[in-house]
């Protein structure tokens, strides 16, 4: 069983940025490709950013694309996300997810595809 546990959520103001970070243990985190979702109160679930095994192929939601960054780190068995220009409609618990694939593609959008996820971090935008 993988624990996924994310950190770096907080309050910040609009336009402000923050980081977030997802470290994960008790599996091979390099055969995962990695998400970040996001769900606003009476939301669902959405996809926000995904990232391939390697780091190499990324891909992101319109509503963030050009604003936030996933990254990974396989030595420290860790994915980012770095959100700039922050917007209050980006406020939300922000998971992390992991699913098994070594696939070169980074495009991973659908909640189902993923085996294990954090437990969420919030993230509120004051306007």
């Amino acid at each position: 069983q993988a624990q996924l546990v994310e950190s770096g959520g907080g309050l910040v103001q609009a336009g402000g940025s923050l980081r977030l970070s997802c470290a994960v243990s008790g599996r091979t985190f390099s055969n995962y490709a990695m998400g970040w979702f996001r769900q606003a109160p009476g939301k669902g679930r959405e996809f926000v950013a995904s990232i391939n095994w390697s780091g190499e192929s990324t891909s992101y939601a319109d509503s963030v694309k050009g604003r936030f960054t996933i990254s990974r780190d396989n030595a420290k068995n860790t994915v980012y996300l770095q959100m700039n220009s922050l917007k209050p409609e980006d406020t939300a618990v922000y998971y992390c997810a992991a699913k098994f694939s070594r696939a070169d593609s980074g495009w991973h959008p659908y909640r189902n595809q993923y085996d294990y996820w954090g437990q969420g971090t919030q993230v509120t935008v004051s306007s």
